[in-house]
């Protein structure tokens, strides 16, 4: 079992910067991973992906203002995220899968003010 931790939520002003950390428990090379958001009230959609070798996708609704990464000796992915908007505050959640494992964190809020 891999557990996966996020950190680096908070609040922050429109227009202002937050960089996620998601730390797992073991180092997970190969893995395809990525982070979601979900605001209240509203489905878990993809924020944006990153897989084993390094090749990204972003939802058009980031693009352009986030840029997510990892370091695989460290086991941690990180979503560095500029130019924040209200739309953007939701729960943040990274995810970690390959094949039949599919792991989950509990998830770090990030709450943006106009």
């Amino acid at each position: 079992q891999v557990q996966l931790v996020e950190s680096g939520g908070g609040l922050v002003q429109s227009g202002g910067s937050l960089r996620l950390s998601c730390a797992a428990s073991r180092i997970l090379r190969g893995y395809f991973m990525g982070w979601y958001r979900q605001a209240p009230g509203k489905q878990r959609d993809v924020v944006a992906l990153i897989d084993g070798i390094g090749n990204t996708r972003y939802d058009d609704s980031v693009k352009g203002r986030v840029a997510i990464s990892r370091d695989d000796a460290k086991a941690t992915m990180y979503l560095q995220m500029n130019d924040l908007k209200p739309e953007d505050t939701a729960v943040y959640y990274c995810r970690a899968h390959l094949l039949t494992d599919d792991y989950w964190g509990q998830g770090t809020q990030v709450t943006v003010s106009s």
